[in-house]
């Protein structure tokens, strides 16, 4: 039986390169190997035959929001039903994962019972379809080493946590922001380990434009990211990789480590407001500036 069942939603495959680092992403998960189960959801352009050529589970029957975003509580649904795998991974389908992914995530749930685990990402430009043919994780890793860029500690491309915890996800839309950051808010609030792989992990985000969202920009300003922050309770529960209270450093959980950007950002979140006016709107700016530059 796999250890882990990793599942995602992707983008339409009409777009060349958007479809082309969508398949690499799969593919690079079933590179895997039998510790890892790969589920699709949605039903997206060309997602039934990317998936078909793949050779992965393809489940179109996914509960969607009132702008037909799939919904995550209807993801984490469906994975349990489908998968027996004691842990779960939610993964932005533009991803890459080497070997090491999965023996953190099983390094932790050896150690901590309630966990939810994450990482920074490094950026690297792909540019069509890669070979998984034997030496690929060697090959990649010299690429990020050469040409990655290790991406600031916001946002977040993935969670994976034990199948018991978050049964009752609130209808947050995939690929909106807030919804993240709500994750770690819960787990925090929720008295849980909140690991931090970035130590023990290689995560390769693959470059590309926002071309499928309208006016090819970031979802920062969309109604549906604006519904996640809201259901998420608002500004305050913004919490990012920051907000981690352990680290995975040599197979071991340690206590996370203080340094500035954790610092900033703390009194960031103690400072902002649904509607930042005023002089709170000029501090919480002031440390988000100070914050950035302790990041590069």
């Amino acid at each position: 039986m796999p250890s882990l069942v990793i599942f995602t939603a992707p983008k339409p495959f009409t777009n060349p390169h958007v479809a082309a680092i969508q398949r690499n992403a799969i593919r690079s998960w079933q590179a895997l190997g039998n510790e890892v189960e790969v589920i699709v959801f949605g039903n997206e352009s060309g997602t039934a035959e990317a998936c078909a050529e793949i050779g992965v589970l393809h489940r179109p029957d996914v509960r969607l929001s009132q702008w037909g975003t799939p919904l995550i509580s209807s993801m984490f649904d469906l994975a349990r039903l489908i998968s027996d795998a004691p842990y779960l991974a939610i993964f932005n389908a533009d991803v890459l994962l080497l070997p090491d992914f999965v023996s953190a995530v099983l390094r932790v749930a050896s150690q901590t019972k309630n966990f939810l685990a994450m990482s920074r990402r490094w950026d690297l430009d792909v540019q069509g379809e890669r070979d998984f043919g034997r030496g690929w994780d060697d090959k990649l890793r010299a690429e990020v080493r050469a040409r990655g860029r290790l991406h600031p500690p916001v946002g977040s491309d993935y969670y994976a946590f034990p199948r018991h915890l978050l049964q009752d996800m609130p209808d947050f839309a995939i690929g909106r922001s807030g919804w993240d950051n709500w994750m770690i808010y819960h787990a925090r609030r929720s008295a849980w380990a909140v690991v931090d792989l970035t130590p023990s992990v290689t995560i390769v985000h693959q470059n590309h434009d926002y071309s499928h969202l309208p006016g090819n920009k970031p979802p920062y300003d969309l109604p549906e990211t604006q519904k996640n922050v809201s259901i998420a309770g608002g500004m305050k529960h913004m919490y990012t990789i920051l907000e981690a209270n352990k680290e995975l450093i040599n197979g071991q959980i340690r206590p996370a480590r203080l340094n500035m950007p954790r610092l900033l950002h703390r009194l960031e979140l103690l400072t902002t407001a649904d509607e930042l006016r005023g002089f709170r709107k000029v501090v919480v700016q002031r440390l988000k500036r100070m914050r950035r530059r302790y990041e590069k």
